[in-house]
């Protein structure tokens, strides 16, 4: 690997991880370029895989998935780590499907991306934790907590794993939102969020607050909630992560309806305005069942 292609590599996974995700495209798309003129083929599907998680927290779903079709095809005599990073496209894909509100579809991606694993490593982690957020989705709470608690298995002696903590906080609010215990939630939360900024990763800050948010108002906290999301909805806008822009504002604005109508309207045309970009990004084979989601087609007719 060249000096050049490690240093497109490390600016991109700086935007990805610790930036703004949007400053990750350009040297990840010539980090592909570089790494396939070289015949680098692992290091052109590390370069897809950041390329990717750079498009999905910008909200380009739609060019995630293409650069992820690619990242996930592998075959049994390719090299291990290329394998894991398929796996690791795999669950980036599932992702990018659980945020378009795909759970069940998410889940197929998760299963293959675990399998290819082999149960071992961060492919292995992201594969359960994945599948935990797909139970929440789909309203299964056991199988969720399952697949948390073996996610939090892996990380257990793995302490310069934040992200992997992080990742766990979130779906640990999700799963307490779920059996109705947002004081739970907000205690996972508010852990996550402290973890993100010591790691100094505002875009998992930003997910934090929103997980935050949401508890705060089930807990019956109007006031501090709306602090949050604010908080939240402002770094979101900042980094330009629509995927969390937009449901921060839309909560934000419906939370500010009665007392504060003209934030509230605000929030809200924010919010539409970055669900119709996400919209403008998909495949016309997504592009409609992501308006008809019931929230998104919900904000759209306010």
């Amino acid at each position: 690997m060249t000096d050049d292609l490690a240093s497109l590599l490390a600016a991109g996974e700086r935007a990805a991880f610790h930036g703004r995700p949007g400053a990750g495209i350009e040297p990840l798309q010539r980090a592909v370029a570089v790494a396939g003129a070289r015949e680098l083929h692992t290091a052109a599907t590390a370069a897809r895989w950041l390329l990717a998680v750079c498009l999905s927290a910008a909200g380009r779903f739609g060019a995630a998935i293409e650069v992820l079709d690619e990242v996930v095809r592998v075959h049994d005599e390719d090299p291990v780590d290329r394998r894991t990073l398929a796996a690791l496209g795999g669950s980036t894909l599932a992702s990018v499907h659980r945020q378009l509100g795909r759970h069940a579809q998410a889940r197929a991606h998760d299963e293959l991306a675990l399998t290819r694993s082999e149960g071992v490593g961060e492919a292995a982690f992201d594969a359960l934790l994945g599948l935990a957020a797909d139970a929440v989705g789909l309203g299964e709470r056991e199988v969720a907590r399952d697949n948390l608690e073996s996610a939090a298995a892996l990380v257990a002696d793995r302490a310069e794993w934040w992200r992997q903590r992080v990742r766990l906080g979130w779906v640990r609010a999700e799963i307490a939102l779920l059996e109705t215990d947002p004081e739970a939630a907000i205690e996972a939360a508010g852990g996550a969020v402290d973890l993100a900024e010591h790691s100094g990763a505002p875009r998992h800050v930003a997910k934090g607050l929103l997980f935050q948010g949401v508890a705060q108002i089930e807990a019956g906290r109007p006031e501090e909630a709306a602090a949050t999301l604010r908080r939240g909805a402002l770094l979101a806008e900042s980094l330009g992560t629509l995927p969390l822009l937009w449901p921060a504002r839309a909560v934000l604005g419906a939370l500010l309806a009665g007392a504060h109508r003209d934030e509230s309207a605000r929030s809200l045309d924010s919010a539409r305005r970055a669900v119709d970009a996400i919209a403008a990004d998909l495949p016309d084979s997504l592009r409609a069942g992501w308006l008809a989601r019931a929230d998104v087609a919900a904000l759209r007719e306010q």
